[in-house]
């Protein structure tokens, strides 16, 4: 039997693909390739199963990273797992399976970086999570690979009763791509906050496709991505609320804002619903803009230089980012990434 070949998703033809042109993508040049597959606890840990705390596993089977946290443990450091791609021309794949069993409580940092700024590859992103009933999981997913590679992604979040799940997506890296965000709330009282922070530059071009999909009642979703945009770089969010028959008393809520600082960035920001059930709240906000004059000629009026109230103007854009999260290492974290981006792409 022949064996048959998927073509790649055609620009403008394929739903999902309308705005990720991938004409300049020629897989049969990139030879698959293991990845350099890093990992801790904490800051002081190394992932051995011996210094592990108990009722927790990780396994690496090659590509594939599996988390396991057992019922009702709860895991006090974040696991921290980082994956480099070393060498030009070659794709990777890289999935990662975290499961809160129930009434488990954990942390997973992961980041995807590439050797060099100037390496040329393909890395190919599968995530899944699985919160148990009862279960709490904080995710927090960046990558900073190469402005020269491809990126693609299909991360799925299931989230069980009375369970929550937090989850920051960071996107700073890459030419081009594609990566799908979905999170379903399975079980009644299930509870995710999504997070999203782009900062674009160059030609770089960046594509969120997310869903947040309340398949039982009394379910809620907080979904916010925001993004900065120089030169000719463009960004895409498209995101879809789903309310299943049945569930009644969903509280659903997505934004997409995006501050252009250049006249040539452009930047579409696409909220979708789609509702089964009569009683429900949802809500969605998008917006594109550049820089307010208006602000900048305040700032400016009280001595700032204009590259100075320019900044101070991106800085609060973000800020609303930085504040979803308490004080802590999270919040802390998000800071200063989103401060060290915006010095990389205001030159």
């Amino acid at each position: 039997m022949a064996s048959s070949v998927i073509e790649l998703p055609t620009f403008k033809g394929r739903p999902g693909w309308e705005f990720t042109d991938l004409t300049g993508l020629d897989l049969g040049a990139y030879t698959p390739a293991p990845v350099a597959r890093e990992g801790g606890l904490g800051e002081l840990w190394s992932l051995d199963q011996a210094q592990l705390p108990e009722g927790v596993t990780v396994d690496v089977d090659g590509d594939a990273t599996t988390i396991t946290v057992a019922r009702n443990v709860a895991l006090e450091q974040p696991i921290s797992l980082t994956a480099v791609q070393s060498t030009s021309g070659t794709l990777v794949n890289q999935r990662t399976r975290v499961v809160l069993e129930e009434g488990a409580q954990a942390e997973v940092w992961e980041q995807f970086l590439s050797a060099s700024e100037d390496l040329d590859g393909v890395f190919n992103i599968t995530t899944e999570l699985v919160v148990g009933d009862a279960a709490r999981l904080r995710y927090v997913c960046g990558q900073a690979l190469s402005e020269r590679s491809w990126v693609f992604g299909g991360q799925r979040g299931v989230v069980g009763r009375d369970a929550s799940l937090d989850w920051v997506a960071l996107g700073f890296g890459s030419r081009s791509g594609h990566v799908l965000m979905e999170t379903r709330l399975a079980g009644e009282g299930a509870d995710a906050r999504v997070t999203g922070a782009y900062a674009t530059h160059g030609r770089q071009h960046i594509d969120f496709d997310t869903t947040q999909e309340h398949a039982a009642p009394n379910t809620t979703s907080d979904l916010a991505f925001r993004g900065v945009l120089q030169d000719r770089s463009s960004a895409v969010w498209k995101g879809n609320i789903i309310v299943d028959p049945g569930a009644q008393k969903t509280d659903a809520f997505q934004e997409s804002r995006n501050l252009l600082i250049s006249k040539r960035a452009h930047a579409d920001a696409i909220p979708g619903l789609e509702i089964q059930a009569n009683d429900v709240r949802c809500t969605h906000a998008a917006a594109v803009a550049q820089v307010d004059p208006e602000q900048l000629f305040y700032l400016r009026s009280r001595g700032l230089r204009e590259e100075v109230a320019k900044q101070l103007v991106i800085e609060g854009f973000l800020s609303a980012l930085v504040e979803r999260f308490e004080p802590g290492a999270v919040r802390e974290v998000l800071a200063d990434v989103l401060e060290r981006r915006l010095a990389v792409i205001l030159g």
